[in-house]
């Protein structure tokens, strides 16, 4: 009679998990695509047109609040629409200010409305809105076109603050 002996035969199991390799494999696969969206993610960041017109304007309203208040003074910004800019004017110097203090409407965006406390000035040589030093300013609604869009800007007088809609047709 013969005996067998049973021998355990130990095969290692591998952990699971991931190798150097593999993920090294995924995130270059990662990157090449990050690499084609970045182009196009960036064009989307960039401001050209209409969109910098509404920046600039609101950033200049901005600008001549927050001097207006901090001098405790009347600034204005000031409105040339035959030139297409606009500026802010008064407030003394400006010590360390970040602020877009004058700009100018893109080539393709125009003035299609600027009145100022209910007054037409969109034909005029210049016009001007007041900001005071206890927040308040002038009332102004600005419309601005170029070939696809139209874009209204509202100053209220009791807050001095801009905000952008779209114009109702």
């Amino acid at each position: 009679m013969r005996i067998r002996l049973q021998t355990k035969r130990f095969t290692q199991r591998r952990p699971a998990a991931f190798t150097l390799i593999e993920i090294m494999v995924v995130v270059a696969i990662i990157g090449l695509i990050a690499a084609m969206g970045l182009p196009s993610m960036l064009k989307a960041f960039e401001k050209n047109g209409m969109r910098k017109a509404v920046s600039d304007l609101t950033d200049v309203c901005a600008a001549a609040r927050s001097k207006a208040i901090f001098a405790n003074t009347t600034v204005a910004v000031e409105f040339h629409p035959g030139d297409k800019t606009f500026s802010v004017q008064g407030g003394g110097p400006g010590k360390g200010s970040t602020y877009v203090s004058s700009s100018k409407l893109p080539d393709e965006v125009d003035f299609a409305m600027l009145d100022i406390n209910m007054q037409d000035f969109g034909a005029s040589e210049w016009a001007r809105v007041r900001f005071f030093a206890n927040g308040t300013s002038d009332e102004m609604t600005i419309v601005l076109h170029d070939r696809l869009e139209w874009k209204k800007i509202t100053l209220e007088f009791a807050t001095g603050l801009a905000t952008v809609s779209e114009v109702d047709k």
